[in-house]
C-alpha cells in the first residue's frame, strides 16, 4: 500500500480509502469480512457520515478490536453548536471509541456556512471537541465550487473533499491550490455516483493528479476492493489507449451529466436543480433508493415544480437537457413511491 500525508493534518494515510455511503445497503457479516480485508491490504482510512443511517454503527462494530489500526473520518450537516456537538457524541459512540481522527462539516451552503461560523454555531462545538481531545482534525466536505473556494480560507480547514472525475473537473483549480496551501484533499465521487462503469479507469485518471491526496470509492464487497486498491496501485503511466477512454466516458456522460457547478441557478421555480440530481443518482445508479427518496422529499421544491421556462438551459455551459432530466427525476421518484410506498 502506499500511504500520503493528509495534508496540514499529518495523518499518514492510504492512498485509497473506503466511502461510506453504500454500507447502508450491507449486513454486519459482509461489512466485517470487508473491513478485515481492506486492513490486511493496508487500507488505513474509513469515511462516513451521521447522515449515511447505519453506516457509523456497521463500521463501528466491524472494526472493534481493530481501532489502532483505521483513521476515522466522519460528518456532519449540523449547523448550531448544540446540534454538532450531539453529533459528535453519537458518532462516538456508533464507532466505539473516545476519538475521531477527522471530522467534517458536511456539504454546506454559503448560507449555512455562515450559520456554522457564527456565533453558537457548529464550528464553536468543533473547535471545543478538538481541544477535548476527541476529535483530531477539522475539514469540510462540498459539492459546490464556491463554497470549497471559501473553504480555502477558513484556518480551522485541514482537509476538503469534493467531487472529482472523468466528467467532473471543475474543482481542478481549486484542488491545486488546496495542495499549495497544505490543506489535505479527499477525492469523492470518483465514479461519478456509479454513472462511470469502469472504476479501474477512473480510479486511475485521478491518481494521475499529484495533487489529490486520498481518493476514497464506496465500497461494500471484497470483489469492488480488490479492484480499486489495483488500480490505485498501479503507477505506471497513464497511455495513450486511456486517454482516449477518458475522452470516451465523457463524450458518453457529457450530455447528461450533471457536474453540481449551479450556473443553471437560481430556477425560476425555486428548485435546487444539482440537488435534484444529486439525490436521483443514488435512486438510479447507487441502488440506495430509500436514500435518496428521503433526501429528495426534504426538498422545499420538487422536481416536478418545473414550469418549463428553460432559461437553466441557457445557463448551463454543458448545454444540458435539464427540464427532460428534471421530468426523469420526478418521474423515478414518482414510480419509486409507487413501488415502495404504498
Amino acid at each position: 500500500m502506499k500511504y500520503v500525508t493528509l495534508g496540514k493534518t499529518g495523518l499518514k494515510v492510504s492512498k485509497i480509502g473506503l466511502g461510506g455511503i453504500p454500507i447502508q445497503k450491507s449486513n454486519e457479516g459482509e461489512v466485517k469480512e470487508l473491513l478485515m480485508y481492506l486492513m490486511e491490504q493496508g487500507v488505513n482510512y474509513v469515511d462516513s457520515a451521521r447522515g449515511y443511517t447505519v453506516s457509523e454503527e456497521l463500521l463501528g462494530e466491524a472494526m472493534e478490536g481493530h481501532r489502532d489500526s483505521f483513521i476515522i473520518a466522519t460528518k456532519s450537516m449540523a449547523q448550531t453548536k448544540a446540534d454538532m456537538a450531539r453529533d459528535i457524541d453519537i458518532s462516538l459512540k456508533n464507532f466505539r471509541t473516545d476519538y475521531i481522527d477527522l471530522y467534517q462539516i458536511h456539504n454546506p451552503s454559503m448560507e449555512a456556512l455562515d450559520r456554522i461560523l457564527a456565533s453558537d454555531g457548529a464550528m464553536e462545538a468543533l473547535r471545543e471537541a478538538k481541544e477535548a481531545g476527541k476529535i483530531g482534525h477539522i475539514g469540510l466536505t462540498a459539492h459546490s465550487t464556491e463554497v470549497f473556494e471559501r473553504a480555502l480560507s477558513l484556518p480551522e480547514v485541514e482537509t476538503i473533499m469534493f467531487p472529482y472525475n472523468i466528467v467532473e473537473f471543475q474543482g481542478t483549480e481549486l484542488i491545486k491550490r488546496a495542495a499549495e496551501l497544505n490543506i489535505g484533499f479527499i477525492d469523492m465521487k470518483p465514479l461519478a455516483g456509479g454513472a462511470i462503469e469502469d472504476g479501474g479507469l477512473a480510479l486511475r485518471y485521478i491518481c494521475s493528479n499529484k495533487d489529490v491526496s486520498i481518493v476514497i470509492p464506496g465500497m461494500y464487497s471484497v470483489d469492488e476492493a480488490k479492484e480499486n486498491i489495483a488500480a490505485v496501485l498501479d503507477e505506471s503511466p497513464i497511455t495513450d489507449e486511456e486517454r482516449a477512454a477518458f475522452d470516451e466516458v465523457r463524450a458518453e456522460l457529457g450530455e447528461n451529466f450533471c457536474r453540481r457547478c449551479n450556473y443553471c441557478q437560481p430556477c425560476s421555480a425555486g428548485i435546487n436543480i444539482a440537488n435534484v440530481f444529486l439525490f436521483a443518482g443514488y435512486l438510479q445508479r447507487y441502488d440506495l433508493g430509500a436514500w435518496g427518496y428521503d433526501r429528495y422529499q426534504a426538498l422545499p421544491v420538487k422536481a416536478e415544480a418545473c414550469i418549463d421556462c428553460g432559461a437553466c438551459e441557457t445557463r448551463c455551459p454543458y448545454h444540458l437537457p435539464i427540464r427532460e432530466m428534471l421530468r426523469k427525476c420526478a418521474a423515478d421518484f414518482a414510480e419509486y413511491e409507487r413501488t415502495h410506498k404504498d
